[in-house]
């Protein structure tokens, strides 16, 4: 195994179809299964739009991508961005109650909720020389 790809492309959401389509090849790679490839989608996603839109708002620059095959049925990526940095700790969970639509969550979290549940680790590092570094693995599931 070991098989390592990489992408960097400009931090726009023009760009997110692109970061799916790697995504998917890499994950399929993995020998993830339909499902696994998916929660990795949305959580790339997910990741990648809240760079977009929080880290780099007004301000331009790249998104890179590594996707790493440790081993069959698993999948490790990481993504790097020079924008604005937050603190993971400091982003409330969001109150979901049962029944009630999306609508009625309050703004804010969700995201970063949804990346956790779907993927089997995640976790952010940031640095004034190296940027702001997202590590997230997904394992196949049985």
């Amino acid at each position: 195994m070991g098989a390592t790809q990489r992408l960097t492309v400009p931090g726009k959401f023009e760009h997110l179809a692109q970061i799916a389509e790697f995504v998917t090849t890499a994950s399929r790679a993995a020998g993830l299964n339909d499902d696994d490839v998916f929660h990795v989608e949305m959580a790339v996603d997910e990741a990648c739009s809240n760079i977009i839109e929080h880290a780099y708002a007004e301000l331009t620059g790249d998104i890179d991508l590594t996707c790493y095959v440790p081993e069959m049925g698993r999948l490790d990526i990481v993504i790097r961005d020079h924008g604005q940095s937050f603190n993971p700790d400091e982003v409330p969970v969001p109150r979901l109650q049962e029944g009630a639509g999306l609508d009625a969550v309050q703004e804010g979290g969700l995201g970063l909720y949804f990346m956790r549940k779907l993927m089997d680790e995640v976790r952010f590092e940031f640095s004034p020389e190296n940027g702001n570094t997202l590590y997230m693995v997904k394992r196949k599931q049985a």
